[in-house]
């Protein structure tokens, strides 16, 4: 019985592995594919795709932008890694919300009314995962 559960759990892992393209997947900043939006936002795909699953990915807002409120159907973790960036609820002070940099984490609860800005003079970069598809919902204020 004991062989069948470890050649089970062997196979099993084997299964996962072989499942990757590559088990080690190493990306220079050279490599990264970046997608910009109307906006001017930009996303760099690292695994899955953003508009229909959960995904990894960076993201590269220019200096100075501003979102509208909005809410996401899905979390957000993030975890910055150039420039500075405000993260906030639509209902606080946008001039007391904490400014955050690079080694930086943040995360945004779904359904939550919020608005996000890269207040450096540079652009702001961070890696971000979503536990669903990306979606942007505006809200009124």
């Amino acid at each position: 019985m004991r062989r069948s559960i470890t050649s089970s759990i062997i196979a099993a892992l084997t299964a996962a592995t072989a499942a990757w393209a590559d088990p080690i997947q190493l990306l220079d900043t050279d490599d990264f594919a970046w997608n910009t939006t109307p906006e001017g936002v930009a996303f760099a795909a690292l695994q899955g795709d953003r508009l229909t699953e959960p995904y990894q990915a960076l993201v590269r807002l220019p200096a100075g932008t501003v979102s509208p409120p909005h809410i996401k159907t899905a979390n957000m973790y993030g975890v910055m890694l150039q420039g500075e960036m405000v993260h906030y609820s639509s209902d606080t002070d946008p001039d007391t919300a904490r400014k955050i940099g690079p080694g930086s984490y943040y995360s945004i609860a779904a359904g939550t009314a919020h608005v996000s800005a890269c207040v450096s003079d540079t652009p702001c970069i961070a890696y971000l995962y979503q536990d669903g598809a990306f979606d942007f919902l505006p809200v009124q204020q």
